[in-house]
């Protein structure tokens, strides 16, 4: 029987984790009265997308799997917009936000195909995603 896949095993779960990190020295410079504001939510927001793949990640029922990587796509998505605000408020450069924004979007696509690769464990009427073709 082959080894369980660690949610640190996860290819989009390490890039998560790297963006929390990079997302964290980021946003230290920003003004003070920040603090409890933008930089609490840009940082907790990237942190609830790696956790919340890491709390369902070994769930036995699929559909809590599937429940965790969509609260892991809709905490990178909320980070997206944060990282936005930051860009307006001139607290980042536009090539950040660009940077930044662009790898979160990759994490929403491999999170999406995670998803994809989830729902084949359930009947096609309770999938979310169309088929890519016959069933097997």
């Amino acid at each position: 029987m082959g080894r369980v896949l660690l949610v640190e095993d996860l290819h989009v779960y390490q890039k998560l984790c790297q963006l929390h990190l990079e997302i964290c020295r980021l946003s230290t410079p920003w003004p003070k009265d920040e603090r409890y504001a933008l930089t609490s939510q840009i940082r907790r927001s990237s942190n609830s997308a790696p956790a919340n793949l890491a709390e369902k990640h070994s769930d036995r029922h699929v559909k809590n799997r599937i429940e965790g990587v969509n609260r892991s796509r809709g905490e990178a998505l909320e980070t997206i917009h944060h990282l936005y605000i930051a860009k307006l408020q001139g607290y980042i450069s536009d090539e950040q936000y660009n940077e930044y924004g662009n790898r979160y979007r990759e994490c929403v696509r491999m999170l999406n195909g995670l998803e994809k690769n989830h729902e084949k464990q359930l009947p096609a009427n309770q999938r979310q995603w169309p088929s890519d073709g016959p069933e097997n």
